[in-house]
C-alpha cells in the first residue's frame, strides 16, 4: 500500500533531483558535500537515490536536499529544494555531525578539566554515553576522567579489554552484565592518550559499522582537543602521573616529541625510563615526504647536569636540523653548544640517523652511543647490529664516519641508549633487547615500544642502573 509519506517522500526526491541537474555539480561533488554534512550513503547509492531506484531514510533525503541547496545558494535566483519538515522547525545539525559541531563549540575556551563533558554532550548527539579514561605514564593502567566517577575503577592495559583496544590503537566490543560496551582510541594523530568507553542508547546498535566509524572519529577529534588541552591546564596531566616527578624528569618529559607520530611513509613511537626519574635521556624526530630524521641523547645520571647538558644537545640538534643542515652539520651544532656551555666536562653519547623514505637509504652516526639495530626481512637477532664507526662522544669535537645501510620494505629501525641493552637483573644477566623486540614484532611500533620498556623495567625490577631510551622507526611494506 502507498502512503502519503512515501508519496511525499517521491516528491521530494523528484524535486531535489531537479534542483541538482540545475546545480552543475558533478554526482561526485554532490557526493563529497553531502558526505561533508554527515552522509553515510555511497556515491552509488545516492545516485540511485536520485534516479529513484532506491529510497533513503529522511534525514539522509535532507541532508542531500540540503548539499543541493549549499550550492544553489551559490547560484542566485536559483529555486531550492525541498525538506521533508516545514522551515519554522530545528534546522540544527544531526547525527554525526552534530557530535562533531558539538565537541568542537563545545570545547572552545574550555577548562580542560570540563573536557569529558564536552565528551560527552557530544556522545549524546548519536545516542550515545560515554566516558574517557586516560592513560598514565607508566601506560600500566587506564584511568577515568574524571577520577571519582561513580562506577569506574582504572583498568590494567595488559589484561582488560579496554586495554586490548589502547594495544591495538583500535575498537574493542565488550559484553558484560550491564549490556555491551565499545572501547575505542583516543588518538592525538598516531599517538594513543588513553580510550573512550562508549554505550549504546536504547535506540542504537554498538554492531552498527557506521556506528563505529563515526565512533572512531569521535575519539580521534576528542584526543586532539586533550593533547592540545594538556599544554595550557594541568588537570589531565595530574590524572595520568602516578606519582612525583622531580625537576629534571619534568624537564625533559616536556622537551620530549610526542611518543609516536606517523607519516604514509613511516612510523616513529618510542619512550624513556624511568618515566618518573629520568636524568639524562631524551630523543627527537622529524618527518617530512622524503625523509626521517631522527636522534638518541644520553649524558648519564651520575652528574648534577647531565639533564641540562642532554637537554643542550637536543636543542642544538633541532636547531641545526631546521636550519636545514645535515648530519654533519647537526654533528657541528652539537659538539659547539656543549663545548661552549659545558667546558672540556662535556660528554652526551648519542646517535644521529636519517632515512631516506623512497628508497630506505640509512646514514647514521655514532658518537659514544649505541650502535643502531634493524629487524625484519632477513635480519636475526644475533645480526641486527648495523656496521658503525664510533667518534668519542658530542662535546669533545672529533668528527666521527658517517655509516650508511639499506633498509628493506618492513624493517624496523632501532635507536636505543647502553641504560636498556645493560639492563640487568639480581643475578646480573642482561636484558636482551635484540630478544625481546623479536618476540614483540607483530605489535604496532608504539605497543613494541610499550612493551620493550616494560619488559626491561620488569626484568631489572624497576632498577635502572643507566636511563632506558628507545626510538623505534618502521619503514612499512609497499604495497
Amino acid at each position: 500500500m502507498v502512503t502519503l509519506s512515501s508519496l511525499q517522500a517521491e516528491e521530494q526526491r523528484r524535486i531535489v533531483a531537479a534542483c541538482f541537474a540545475r546545480t552543475g555539480l558533478t554526482m561526485e561533488q554532490l557526493w563529497l558535500r553531502y558526505f561533508a554534512l554527515g552522509g553515510d550513503v555511497s556515491e552509488v547509492e545516492l545516485e540511485a537515490f536520485l534516479q529513484g531506484l532506491l529510497p533513503l531514510p529522511r534525514i539522509q533525503r535532507d541532508m542531500v536536499a540540503h548539499a543541493v541547496n549549499e550550492r544553489l545558494d551559490e547560484i542566485s535566483g536559483a529555486r531550492r529544494a525541498p525538506y521533508s519538515r516545514e522551515p519554522s522547525e530545528d534546522t540544527r545539525p544531526r547525527g554525526p555531525l552534530a557530535a562533531l559541531v558539538g565537541l568542537l563549540d563545545g570545547a572552545h575556551r574550555v577548562a580542560p578539566e570540563r573536557l569529558p563533558e564536552v565528551i560527552a554532550a557530544a556522545g549524546r548527539a548519536l545516542d550515545l554515553r560515554i566516558a574517557v579514561y586516560l592513560a598514565d605514564y607508566d601506560q600500566h593502567r587506564l584511568i577515568p576522567f574524571p577520577e571519582r566517577s561513580p562506577g569506574r575503577v582504572p583498568l590494567a592495559i595488559d589484561t582488560s579489554t579496554a586495554g586490548q583496544a589502547y594495544r591495538q590503537a583500535g575498537t574493542m566490543m565488550a559484553e558484560n552484565s550491564v549490556g555491551p560496551r565499545l572501547w575505542t582510541t583516543l588518538l592525538d594523530g598516531d599517538e594513543r592518550v588513553g580510550v573512550l568507553e562508549v554505550e549504546a542508547g536504547p535506540n542504537t546498535d554498538l554492531n552498527d559499522p557506521s556506528l563505529r566509524t563515526q565512533c572512531h572519529w569521535l575519539a580521534s577529534l576528542s584526543g586532539h582537543l586533550i593533547a592540545a588541552a594538556m599544554r595550557y591546564g594541568d588537570g589531565l596531566d595530574m590524572t595520568r602521573r602516578r606519582r612525583r616527578r622531580d625537576p629534571m624528569a619534568e624537564l625533559l618529559w616536556q622537551h620530549l616529541p610526542p611518543l609516536t607520530a606517523a607519516t604514509r611513509d613511516v612510523v616513529v613511537a618510542g619512550g624513556v625510563e624511568p618515566a618518573y626519574d629520568v636524568r639524562g635521556v631524551t630523543f627527537d624526530y622529524a618527518l617530512s615526504e622524503t625523509t626521517a630524521w631522527l636522534a638518541i641523547f644520553d649524558a648519564g645520571r651520575e652528574s648534577e647536569s647531565s639533564g641540562l647538558a642532554v637537554s643542550a644537545a637536543l636543542a642544538a640538534y633541532r636547531s641545526a636540523r631546521r636550519e636545514g643542515e645535515g648530519l654533519r652539520g647537526q654533528e657541528s651544532a652539537v659538539d659547539k653548544a656543549l663545548s661552549t656551555q659545558f667546558g672540556a666536562e662535556a660528554s652526551v653519547r648519542g646517535t644521529l640517523a636519517e632515512v631516506d623514505l623512497a628508497h630506505g637509504d640509512l646514514r647514521h652516526l655514532e658518537a659514544g652511543g649505541e650502535a643502531p639495530l634493524v629487524l625484519g626481512n632477513g635480519h636475526r637477532p644475533g645480526q641486527a647490529t648495523v656496521d658503525s664507526a664510533p667518534r668519542s662522544p658530542f662535546g669533545a669535537g672529533t668528527p666521527g664516519r658517517i655509516s650508511t645501510a639499506r633498509l628493506q620494505p618492513g624493517d624496523l629501525l632501532v635507536l636505543h641508549t647502553e641504560g636498556l641493552s645493560e639492563a640487568r637483573s639480581a643475578d646480573g644477566a642482561r636484558f636482551s633487547l635484540a630478544g625481546s623486540l623479536e618476540a614483540n614484532a607483530g605489535y604496532v611500533p608504539p605497543e613494541i615500544a610499550r612493551r620493550v620498556l616494560q619488559a626491561a623495567k620488569s626484568h631489572c625490577h624497576n632498577a635502572f642502573a643507566a636511563d632506558a631510551g628507545l626510538l623505534l622507526a618502521h619503514w612499512p611494506k609497499t604495497p
